[in-house]
């Protein structure tokens, strides 16, 4: 399995997409806390750093202005995991000023493109049956509803839908 690690060119302006750091983690989980993800916490992104999928945990940042030197400058992230020649896509979350300017799209591009790299066939996540914006997301870069699991999340409880797709076969 051969991964590309290097930085991703993004088309938005001054954004930059590259490997999360344990630096990063205060900012991701702040953005979680604000997104409605399930919460994972810093513990379990930390011990997810330490695995063999940290490649596939990637963070959106932008410049750091002087003048705003203390406010936060991770825009985005994405974090997934390989396994059994599929890949899981856990969280993604674009913080609330940066939505709908491609940047979701970027970071699940950049991670689909590592997965056909490394060989695997398809992908597939869990959302929360009401939010149409990321279903709209996904549906746009080829997922499938494929099946709903009845009250899967909790705070507030709620379904989520099952998406998949096929990646094809790499050479």
């Amino acid at each position: 399995m051969s991964l590309s690690h290097e930085a991703v060119p993004v088309t938005l302006p001054e954004v930059s997409i590259t490997q999360m750091t344990e630096h990063d983690l205060l900012e991701v989980v702040e953005l979680e806390e604000t997104s409605g993800l399930s919460r994972w916490g810093w513990a379990a992104y930390y011990a997810e750093l330490q695995g063999d999928n940290k490649h596939l945990m990637l963070v959106a940042r932008l410049p750091e202005r002087h003048e705003e030197r203390h406010s936060p400058n991770l825009a985005g992230y994405i974090v997934a995991r390989i396994g059994a020649e599929e890949l899981h896509i856990n969280n993604v979350a674009v913080r609330e000023g940066h939505r709908r300017r491609g940047l979701g799209r970027s970071l699940l591009d950049h991670v689909l493109a590592e997965a056909r790299r490394a060989g695997v066939t398809r992908a597939f996540l869990e959302l929360r049956a009401g939010n149409s914006a990321a279903l709209a997301l996904y549906e746009s870069c080829g997922f499938k509803v494929t099946s709903r699991r009845v009250r899967y999340y909790s705070d507030p409880v709620e379904d989520a839908l099952v998406m998949i797709i096929d990646l094809g076969r790499t050479a």
